[in-house]
């Protein structure tokens, strides 16, 4: 069965399902994505630092000047 064939199934069936049921379902659903996230979470790199050297091609001379917006509260 494709992945589009069980979507529909699934789809087709749901609406003959009691009301505990569809609550039964809802929280069987829940564990599974709950657990796809945690798996998502566990394969995550940590960041190191010095990683995006390089990353900034071009910075302004007057970058750090102060803004002309902001004279009234220096």
């Amino acid at each position: 069965m494709t992945v589009i064939e069980l979507q529909s199934y699934i789809q087709k069936n749901i609406d003959k399902l009691p009301p505990e049921k569809l609550e039964q379902l809802k929280e069987t659903i829940d564990k599974m994505v709950e657990q796809i996230n945690e798996g998502k979470k566990t394969t995550l790199e940590k960041r190191k630092f010095g990683s995006m050297k390089g990353f900034v091609k071009y910075m302004a001379p007057d970058f750090d000047e102060p803004l002309e917006d902001f004279k009234d509260y220096m």
